[in-house]
């Protein structure tokens, strides 16, 4: 099993980010902005629920590294560290699932 960690692509990507946009496809994506970011997000989402659906376990395994990947160049652009993430979900654990969806507020 591998030692490689999210803190250690968070990472990866604070680094890449501060590249050259011609040099590093993480820093075109921080360059051109959060809804350009968003959007890759999305479509990595997808493609992993497509992967899933289908029962595809190296794409499941390739897209959900694409997805996490995107979401920590989306984080890093809204200036929230994982670490705060890991807090959340950390504090989430503390109750059922149900429990806390009923506490959430309505959207």
């Amino acid at each position: 099993m591998s030692e490689f960690t999210l803190a250690d692509l968070e990472a990866i990507v604070a680094e890449r980010a501060k590249a050259s946009p011609e040099e590093s496809w993480t820093a075109k994506l921080v360059s051109k902005g959060q809804s350009r970011a968003a959007k890759k997000l999305g479509e990595e989402a997808v493609e992993t629920v497509i992967a899933a659906i289908a029962e595809d376990r190296e794409n499941l395994t390739s897209e959900s590294a694409d997805l996490l990947y995107h979401l920590l160049v989306v984080l890093k652009i809204a200036d929230i560290p994982l670490a705060a993430v890991m807090d959340e979900l950390a504090r989430r654990t503390g109750q059922s699932g149900l429990a806390e969806k009923a506490g959430r507020a309505p959207s």
